[in-house]
Order: C-alpha cells, then structure tokens, then sequence
C-alpha cells in the first residue's frame, strides 16, 4: 500500500475511534470531515447542548511525534476559523456554546492496540 494511502486509511480508522469513543460518553454526532474554504472539522458533535469540533490526530507510533502534541498554532488557527464558518452555513446552531476538542490516538505499532486521549477545549487559540 502507498505510504499517503495507508496514512489516510489510519487516520480514517482514527477517526471513526474517536466517534465511537465519544458516542459512547454521550456526544451526539452531527458530522465527519466538513470542509469550507477555511479548512476542515473531523468530527462535529453536540455535548448536551454543547457544540464540539474535534481534531482527531492519529499517530502510528511516537517516532513521528506524539498525537498528543501535533496541533500546531496554524492548524489550530484553521480550525477556529473553520469553526466560525460552520456557524455561518449552520444558522440553527448559532445560539449554541461552543468548544474545540482534541483526540489523540496512538497506535502501538506492535500490538496494534490503540490508546486514546481527550482533551476537552484543547484549542483555545491559534
């Protein structure tokens, strides 16, 4: 498998992890990998009456660096902004609080078990 093939097939797997992760702590799913000209949302999810964006950031290994540790000050600007353009397509949810979120999975390269972190209100600033 081509190496960007095989890259996105973890971060699907990653992604779909995350949402059944959050699902089962009660989120609601609202959509997977909207995109605007602003950028992209992996996951949008209502927490109660919370509206939650998740970056979810899935590393095979650390030898590329932690997932913890992969959202850099221009990803997290893109992602705020992508946040305020999803208000603007989605009008029903403008009254609602919001948050960014961060998933971090770390898939152990051996035994192919995943470990995942939440972070509530992970992106706060670009």
């Amino acid at each position: 498998m081509p190496a960007r093939r095989n890259k996105d097939a973890i971060g699907i797997a990653g992604e779909r992890h995350a949402r059944m992760m959050l699902e089962a702590h009660g989120y609601q799913f609202l959509a997977s990998n909207w995109h605007c000209s602003a950028g992209e949302l992996d996951l949008v999810m209502l927490d109660r009456d919370l509206l939650v964006f998740v970056e979810v950031k899935t590393r095979r290994g650390e030898r590329a660096g932690r997932a913890d540790d992969a959202v850099s000050p221009a990803k997290a600007r893109r992602m705020l902004a992508t946040a305020e353009w999803y208000f603007g397509e989605h009008p029903e949810h403008q009254d609602r609080t919001w948050r960014c979120d961060l998933v971090a999975i770390t898939i152990d390269p051996k035994m192919g078990a995943a470990q995942a972190n939440h972070y509530e209100n992970a992106i706060v600033t670009g």
